[in-house]
């Protein structure tokens, strides 16, 4: 039977088990919790990336300061990002539930608005990851068409019908893993991070090794070449090189909502979230420097290559074609396990907004399969979502890079939003086993302030000037999902003000 959850309990003992925070929080034990403190960091890990990630952006990070905007704004960016982490793993160790982002948001609210702003959040986080899944998948199928080209000698270039059809192949094989029991996806996540530390190691130690001598540059330009490719002033453009760090660092909240699957949970969602974001920041850092010593002085060159990509450029520059396929191999591999897992992460959330009776189909959406213990009508929602996303490719390039802004930004809105209201809502917090302590409100004042600007950053078209055939419509997009949202809420007799509660007790 089902409750409104209005009051919220507050203990001032933290309870002896993970059931028994569940249960503080209203729901009961549905997941088998077979994710370690280690599993659970390694699924953050896994869609953090870094290098795949940093070959994806690569593109939009040279035009904007060159070296100089690689490193130092890398550098710069991720003193923000640990405030958000660490405001976020606060948050993940009082609370952790699959809900995450959305539940948070409608605990600490005021009552006035604690049911729209959930029910806003719990759209924009769900279409963001289902964009991220496509973002991801994407960009896998169009790597795996640039090695492609890299091996025919830039003969074969693909059509966007042939990119949509691997796109969706990519998804369903995605679909059929992300169906898995938990156990088994708990353990394939050491197989994943020991892929993605081989691939960094590739980096540090091939370039340094195989690049001619010609295309090694001196320290002097590695860390202090300022090169403004993007049309914008060098302030802003320094500023827009934060898009690299921000995109690839962008998974904070993976590990909330595979909480209800891990042990210990309160304990072992900050540990992921920390860890995941800080090894990310020192990987990626060193990545770009060694990515800046190797890039040779003819940026313009690197960005405007046919392949397309500037970091399988560098490597045909530095290894050669054939070196230059063997290692984009191990991109799409990793590209494939990221954007698994990130199917993996949307269906809980989808899960558990279906479990607070968030969508019209919750009842279709909230059923556990009774062999795998997990959401597979869950997982292959999102994955139809996904493939249907994808059509939005035929529309031209600008209308894809729409999408990927999209997730990135409706992300940042769904975090910016809980760890705001947290202190704007007049709501009681009672801080879990990670607690900043006094520090807690200047931090979250850093995160929520960054956050916000870089919201307005991503949205921002990639050079000054636009036209339609420049625009970044990506803004578009994500205010579509918000009047969208905000339309079916206030729909009368049918809309979600009519029947959506927020989160609901299940115990």
């Amino acid at each position: 039977m089902y409750s409104t959850n209005e009051k919220w309990p507050v203990s001032d003992t933290e309870p002896s088990s993970d059931q028994d925070v569940l249960a503080r929080l209203g729901y009961k034990e549905e997941f088998k919790r077979n994710f370690s403190h280690l599993e659970l960091f390694g699924i953050s890990f896994t869609i953090v990336g870094v290098v795949q990630s940093i070959a994806a952006v690569l593109l939009y990070s040279i035009p904007y300061g060159g070296p100089v905007g690689m490193i130092w704004g890398w550098l710069c960016c991720s003193v923000f990002l640990v405030c958000v982490a660490m405001a976020l793993a606060e948050l993940g160790s009082a609370a952790p539930t699959a809900g995450g982002l959305y539940y948070w948001t409608f605990k600490y609210s005021s009552p006035r608005y604690r049911k729209l702003l959930s029910w806003l959040i719990g759209y924009l986080n769900t279409t963001g990851y289902v964009a991220g899944v496509a973002s991801f998948d994407w960009g896998c199928a169009s790597q795996l068409f640039a090695a492609v080209n890299i091996s025919s000698g830039g003969a074969f270039q693909a059509t966007t019908a042939q990119t949509y059809g691997l796109f969706c192949a990519i998804i369903i094989a995605q679909a059929i893993m992300s169906c898995f029991a938990t156990k088994l996806l708990a353990r394939l996540q050491w197989g994943y991070v020991a892929l993605n530390l081989a691939l960094f190691l590739v980096v540090i130690i091939v370039l340094p090794v195989k690049t001619p001598r010609n295309l090694v540059n001196e320290p002097s330009y590695a860390f202090g070449h300022f090169e403004n490719l993007s049309g914008w002033p060098n302030g802003y453009a320094f500023f827009m090189s934060f898009l690299a760090p921000a995109w690839t660092l962008a998974g904070f909240d993976v590990s909330v909502h595979i909480s209800e699957e891990a042990k210990n949970a309160q304990r072992a969602v900050p540990f992921a979230i920390m860890c995941s974001t800080s090894l990310g920041i020192v990987l990626g850092w060193v990545v770009n420097i060694v990515l800046a010593f190797h890039i040779g002085d003819d940026l313009q060159s690197v960005v405007n290559n046919p392949i397309g990509q500037p970091m399988a450029t560098i490597f045909v520059n530095s290894v050669g074609p054939t070196g230059a396929v063997a290692f984009w191999a191990f991109i799409v591999v990793t590209l494939f396990i990221s954007g698994q897992d990130v199917l993996t992460v949307a269906s809980r959330q989808t899960f558990a907004f279906s479990r607070d009776q968030g969508f019209p189909i919750s009842k279709f959406l909230y059923r556990m399969n009774v062999q795998t213990q997990t959401p597979i009508y869950a997982v292959l929602f999102c994955a139809t979502l996904a493939m249907l996303l994808g059509l939005i490719a035929f529309a031209g390039p600008l209308a894809i890079s729409a999408i990927f802004t999209m997730s990135i930004a409706c992300l940042y809105i769904c975090i910016a939003t809980p760890i705001i209201v947290r202190f704007a809502g007049g709501t009681q917090f009672v801080p879990g086993p990670f607690n900043l302590g006094k520090m807690s409100g200047p931090v979250s004042f850093v995160a929520s302030a960054y956050l916000t600007f870089m919201i307005i950053v991503f949205l921002f078209p990639s050079s000054p000037g636009p036209t339609s055939h420049s625009m970044n419509y990506g803004i578009v997009v994500t205010a579509g999902v918000l009047l969208l949202s905000l339309g079916y809420y206030w729909t009368p007799k049918y809309g979600g003000r009519c029947w959506f509660k927020g989160p609901i007790h299940t115990v």
